[in-house]
């Protein structure tokens, strides 16, 4: 079957930074996230060092490992559970065969050799090449290979293993030992340079391991099945075109499906396949199983000959490792010798995505102004790029006359010496929290995002300093130099509950307010660092070494005047870009303009316009400012509303329209890979600015004490007037959070004009641990100019829980 019809689009990585290693056969490849690492193989000589490409940012580095290296080593065993990989066996010089076990814990890349016991029957695995190893939970399973029956490694006498061997593995670091499990049924022939994959269906059914092929004087194509619960082997009856032989092949899963690429298969000669002690040649061919159904579906045939090179060519004893739903192959060598021990190796990195990218989550607001959003959504791994889309409702009716909006001054309830808490309205009907949460980046100009915009539903009642008020409809929320918005809070007399639930966190899109990530090479802002020795940190494979997370300070999210949402900040905005079709995604950013300029009202002509969802553009990278959206030529109305397979227009061609201030835009993103568009997230909606409130506090510090803490700000950036006062709010516990986990519940802590507190022990003692992410208690700090209270800069205080039982 030709690739082309089978839908398969290839994708030789043409362009790469770093040492890139030398090109070899017999190395193996795990995945840690993004990152790919290489070790051992060789040609010329058994390589010893660790590579690593990073398929994000299309780099290889030489990570600088320490502890007990082990020395270069060939065919291999190579499994990765979490962070740390396990190393067995191998070729470690011609004729010599290894039975050592190494780890590397790669969060520190530190090699430790570890010793596991003995079986309690019998003897540990002798030294052997070409063995599967392959991890399912806490145990790895050997099965088979080659060892060497001579003690002179120049007289090699080859002898086929089809033992099977179970190790058990310690908690994140270490090994318990060897075993020999008891197994039903009759085990593979023995064989060496097979492959073996470990599969469990996610609705039914126990872990299976599959070994396929291999090498026993003559190549294999046989599939054999271990069902890991039973531990009985069985030969499993399938469907479709089997395979020809083959070794030195590889095997990977994703999703339901084992594809196999490349390896020896034998000569045709006339359509016959050569007899055992044929020709062989190496082979391209690449075809999968089903294994749900177990049908073998072929995707390039034995016999294709590809002379575009839009196809990995030929290869054996190459690597191939499945990031995500993307494909990565590398090197192998190609069939043809320049002598007995020296092959001709390929030097080409390959990748295919399977299947389209699964839709991102839902877009999520870091900043809003009257004219532009800042948005964010989390990346999806190894896609090309994001088409983000929005939906312009009909314009609200003219600024002037619309209320003022902000973060009410709020009591309801009085505690803790005149500290009260902080209601909040209900949220606007059809609209879910989730589509409300915000991510801050760390931004790399040193202007720290902190305002949020605010929203309210209709008729959300508040009770304000004694005055019951009830908010004009709106919905959404930012988090970044809001300083115009006057139509969140329009209060109007009614009366109010005596309490209600302040913020809604959703599994979705809520996590790590005030928390700085891994994010991508750049650097943390330090005006957003949290000051507090309390902090809890994590270690991360990084691209050069390890980064630690640690805390720092967001602008919050403000659903309604009085209800501020967490939001996710696990990477910083990035620059983003459009492109055209026939491009690839270029690195210059698109809708960026910020014209103080109030655009007029008008929306596009014609009636069906309103109902539409227009493209803001292609997106490099996870992020966007947007100012502006492209217009469709009229008689491609009716196909704008995209569905995944739509083709991209070309933006060049196309009219641009400005975003209206103290309007409601829905937003939605899908990802694009080289299956194309995958499916559209939630959607989400927010609401541009209107002048006259006060920006968030900036730059929140929190310093502990022996008996209290201290948290201090910075004033808005943007205060539009005199600020009058300052609001900080604890989030406390509540029976309202026993009914409801997600929706947090705000006193008020701190009203006046300094720009900073004290928060005593007392109150510390009545907070709540907010769980939506790592551990942390979260302050919010809002400012009051003449036209009231603007958005919230909301702070997660990292805690250490190791002492505390978790929720």
């Amino acid at each position: 079957m030709a690739a082309a019809a089978a839908g398969l689009s290839w994708r030789r990585v043409s362009s790469f930074t770093g040492p890139v290693p030398r090109s070899r056969h017999g190395h193996r490849a795990v995945a840690i996230r993004e990152l790919v690492i290489i070790f051992g193989g060789g040609n010329e000589g058994i390589a010893d060092e660790l590579h690593v490409y990073n398929t994000a940012t299309n780099q290889w580095f030489l990570p600088a490992v320490r502890g007990d290296i082990p020395p270069g080593c060939a065919a291999h065993g190579f499994v990765c559970d979490g962070t740390r990989i396990l190393v067995f066996g191998g070729m470690v010089e011609y004729g010599r065969y290894s039975n050592d076990l190494y780890e590397l814990q790669a969060s520190r890349w530190l090699w430790k050799k570890v010793k596991p016991q003995a079986p309690s029957t019998g003897s540990p695995p002798c030294p052997r090449l070409g063995h599967s190893f392959s991890l399912y939970g806490n145990k790895c399973y050997l099965f088979g290979g080659l060892a060497n029956e001579s003690e002179d490694s120049n007289n090699n006498v080859p002898r086929y293993l089809n033992d099977f061997y179970e190790l058990e593995l310690q908690h994140g670091s270490g090994v318990v030992g060897w075993s020999i499990p008891v197994t039903k049924g009759v085990l593979p022939s023995p064989r060496e340079s097979h492959t073996a994959i470990v599969y469990c269906r996610k609705d039914v059914g126990s872990p299976k391991m599959y070994i396929f092929g291999g090498m026993c004087g003559c190549r294999l194509n046989d599939l054999w099945e271990l069902d890991i619960e039973t531990m009985t082997w069985s030969r499993p009856e399938t469907k479709g075109t089997v395979p020809l032989p083959r070794s030195l092949h590889t095997a990977n899963v994703i999703g339901n499906k084992m594809y196999i690429f490349g390896g020896w298969v034998p000569q045709s000669a006339g359509g016959e396949i050569s007899a055992h002690d044929g020709e062989w040649k190496c082979t391209g061919s690449f075809s999968y199983l089903n294994l749900d159904t177990t049908e073998w579906i072929g995707l390039i045939s034995d016999c294709q000959e590809d002379k575009s090179n839009l196809l990995p060519g030929p290869r054996a004893g190459h690597c191939a490792v499945a990031v995500g739903t993307r494909l990565y192959i590398w090197s192998g060598r190609d069939g043809y010798r320049k002598a007995w021990n020296n092959q001709v190796c390929c030097k080409d990195l390959w990748y295919l995505d399977t299947e389209k990218p699964p839709a991102p989550s839902q877009v999520q607001l870091i900043r809003a102004t009257t004219n532009s959003f800042q948005v964010k959504w989390d990346e999806v791994p190894t896609v090309e790029g994001y088409l983000l889309q929005l939906h312009a409702d009909s314009p609200v009716p003219s600024v002037a006359g619309i209320p003022g909006t902000g973060v009410p001054e709020t009591s309801v309830l009085s505690s803790q010496g005149g500290s009260s808490l902080h209601p909040s309205p209900q949220s606007l009907p059809g609209v879910p929290y989730a589509e409300m949460k915000v991510d801050h980046p760390s931004q790399t100009n040193n202007v720290i995002p902190n305002n949020v915009q605010v929203s309210l539903s209709s008729n959300s009642v508040l009770k304000v300093e004694g005055k019951e008020k009830v908010a004009a409809p709106e919905n959404k929320i930012t988090q970044e130099t809001m300083k115009n918005h006057a139509d969140a809070t329009g209060f109007k007399e009614s009366n109010a509950p005596s309490l209600l639930p302040v913020c809604t966190s959703s599994p979705q899109t809520s996590a790590n307010v005030g928390e700085s990530h891994d994010l991508d090479k750049r650097t943390v802002n330090p005006d957003a660092s949290v000051s507090s020795t309390v902090s809890s940190t994590q270690t991360m494979v990084t691209q050069q070494a390890v980064k630690t997370e640690s805390s720092s300070t967001n602008g919050a999210v403000v659903k309604d005047e009085t209800s501020l949402t967490t939001f996710n900040s696990k990477s910083e905005a990035a620059e983003a870009a459009y492109i055209v079709p026939s491009t690839r995604v270029n690195t210059g950013q698109a809708n960026d303009s910020h014209s103080s300029k109030i655009p007029q009202r008008q929306m596009a002509p014609g009636k069906t316009r309103d109902r539409q969802w227009y493209d803001v553009g292609i997106f490099k990278n996870n992020s966007a400012v947007v100012s502006q959206f492209y217009l469709l030529p009229e008689e491609t109305l009716s196909n704008s509303n995209k569905m995944e397979n739509a083709n991209v227009p070309d933006y060049r061609l196309l009219k641009k329209q400005d975003l209206f201030p103290g309007t409601v835009y829905k937003f939605r993103v899908a990802a694009i890979n080289g299956c194309g568009v995958g499916p559209f997230s939630k959607i989400s909606e927010f609401k541009t600015c209107i002048p006259g409130f006060p920006g968030a506090p900036s730059t929140v510090k929190i310093t502990k004490s022996v008996d209290c803490i201290h948290l201090s700000w910075e004033p808005p950036a943007s205060p539009s007037g005199n600020i009058l006062e300052y609001s900080a709010y604890l989030a406390i516990r509540s029976t309202q959070l026993q009914e409801n986990p997600s929706q947090l519940v705000f006193m008020r802590i701190y009203c006046g004009l300094k720009t900073s507190c004290i928060v005593t022990t007392a109150q510390l003692s009545n907070a709540h641990v907010d769980y939506t992410s790592r551990p942390a208690i979260v302050f919010r700090i809002s400012a009051k100019n003449e036209r009231g209270y603007g958005p919230a800069t909301q702070v997660r205080w990292l805690q250490d829980m190791k002492t505390s039982s978790s929720k």
